[in-house]
């Protein structure tokens, strides 16, 4: 790794443990995202084809419900709003929104509920049109329905597009950017390291030869003054030839 690739950090063995920890974090995120992505694709697509099905069943439900009205009209009279208005007190089909959990993304969804009170309803029209009323609340009630479960189908897909764009960029930051340089930090650390002990292992093998050189420069000076107390006469009464100090001088005649 060149330097200006390298991060600031201190190559120790605590350094280095914490981010093997770190690594270890980043890893399993990583895997429990994909895991989580992963539910969503299946929620998502699931929800898509839901969508396309109840599209599918919508068109021929509103067709259904529109030629209802027209007999309706027709059987019943110009004044048929008014005949349904007199005999409508408060709102039959209501709407209640619920949260779903899939993978921990809570996806809105709408139930639909109906109080049941039809006992009024059913003794509408009575006098003229009462059966084709009845056959189009039946058909107008089949489309409130799918259109209910259509609205939370498409509110939950838009919520289930945004949850998975937000957890395949947090995959691919940990995949490309937060593991790699974990990975290199680890792998930096761990050559500095190898370095520092070749460093000290040289040190300490430097100290070493320096020992063993001063021993032996010993031995030998230990050795020199032994060998010069054995060559020099340790005796005071031995005679010295080479000292001549104390020699007489002697005259020799013919």
């Amino acid at each position: 790794m060149s330097s200006n690739n390298r991060l600031p950090v201190v190559p120790t063995v605590t350094v280095l443990a914490i981010i093997k920890a770190r690594l270890l974090g980043a890893t399993k995120g990583h895997q429990l995202l994909k895991k989580k992505a992963d539910a969503l694709n299946i929620k998502f697509r699931k929800v898509l084809a839901e969508i396309v099905k109840t599209k599918t069943e919508m068109g021929k439900t509103m067709k259904e419900s529109a030629f209802e009205l027209t007999q309706a009209k027709y059987a019943a009279g110009e004044h048929i709003k008014h005949t349904i208005f007199d005999n409508v007190e408060a709102a039959q089909v209501k709407v209640k929104a619920v949260t779903e959990n899939v993978a921990g993304v809570k996806l809105p969804k709408f139930q639909y509920l109906n109080d049941g009170s039809e006992s009024k309803m059913e003794m509408t029209g009575l006098g003229k049109g009462g059966q084709p009323i009845q056959n189009c609340r039946t058909a107008n009630i089949k489309a409130i329905q799918l259109l209910v479960e259509l609205a939370s189908l498409q509110t939950s897909f838009l919520a289930l597009d945004e949850a998975i764009k937000t957890t395949n960029r947090r995959v691919n930051a940990l995949e490309n950017v937060v593991i790699p340089k974990l990975e290199n930090t680890i792998t930096y650390i761990k050559g500095e390291l190898d370095e520092l002990e070749r460093e000290e292992f040289f040190r300490l093998k430097k100290i070493q030869a320096n020992k063993e050189r001063d021993l032996a420069l010993k031995e030998a000076e230990q050795a020199m003054a032994l060998m010069g107390d054995a060559f020099g006469g340790g005796g005071s009464g031995g005679s010295n030839l080479v000292d001549g100090d104390h020699d007489e001088d002697q005259l020799f005649t013919s």
